[in-house]
């Protein structure tokens, strides 16, 4: 399944954003402060689209690692229909729990970082964003996936296949646009947005 290989690239697309995020709080922000919209609505913001940026990340990697166990073929996000397991923007129920998952974790986890460092949190509003930004993200990750990255089925060998020139590679789902690691910096990048614009949602 070399289409779903992690390497520098990924690692790179999947980090150069929060890194964006956290040098532009520390220029114009200074010291880490609680989410308080009333009192720091930039620094909030950032804050929140930290939150979105670590909470996409997990929740699409445990749904594409762990994803994979489900009992049941996938279903393609798109189409609603069956195709081979590995299929870029096919989902199931226990990838979806799994997204849940991680973004429930990243919550969880910024509001004990959080506590920990002396800052007010909120355990449910953090808990609840992380789950719904992570989520988001891991679905906006699979339609992207559906439909701007190609993949192909090696009809022999029965594995999905990022080499369209093998003899039996059948294409199965999606267009030739964007790559892998394209697609994961996109949906982070929208993600981190959305979080950055909704925030106030949460935490007012």
């Amino acid at each position: 399944m070399d289409a779903s290989c992690r390497g520098p690239g990924q690692v790179l697309a999947c980090s150069v954003i929060g890194i964006l995020i956290q040098t532009i709080h520390f220029v114009y922000c200074g010291k880490e402060c609680s989410i308080d919209f009333e009192d720091s609505q930039l620094a909030s913001s950032l804050a929140c689209a930290l939150i979105a940026h670590h909470a996409t990340n997990l929740a699409d990697t445990l749904s594409s690692e762990l994803g994979i166990l489900s009992k049941s073929d996938p279903i393609l996000i798109t189409t609603l229909q069956k195709v081979p397991r590995g299929t870029n923007g096919g989902c199931s129920l226990t990838g979806l729990g799994c997204s849940m998952l991680g973004g429930s974790l990243i919550g969880f986890g910024a509001y004990l970082i959080d506590t920990l460092s002396g800052l007010d949190a909120r355990p449910i509003a953090c808990i609840l964003f992380g789950t719904i930004l992570g989520t988001t993200g891991s679905i906006i990750d699979s339609v992207l996936g559906a439909t701007l990255q190609v993949t192909y089925f090696d009809e022999e060998k029965k594995v999905i296949s990022a080499n369209s020139l093998k003899r039996n590679a059948k294409k199965i789902a999606g267009m030739d646009i964007l790559s892998n690691t394209q697609v994961n910096l996109v949906s982070v990048m929208m993600t981190s947005a959305l979080g950055f614009c909704i925030g106030p949602l949460f935490f007012r």
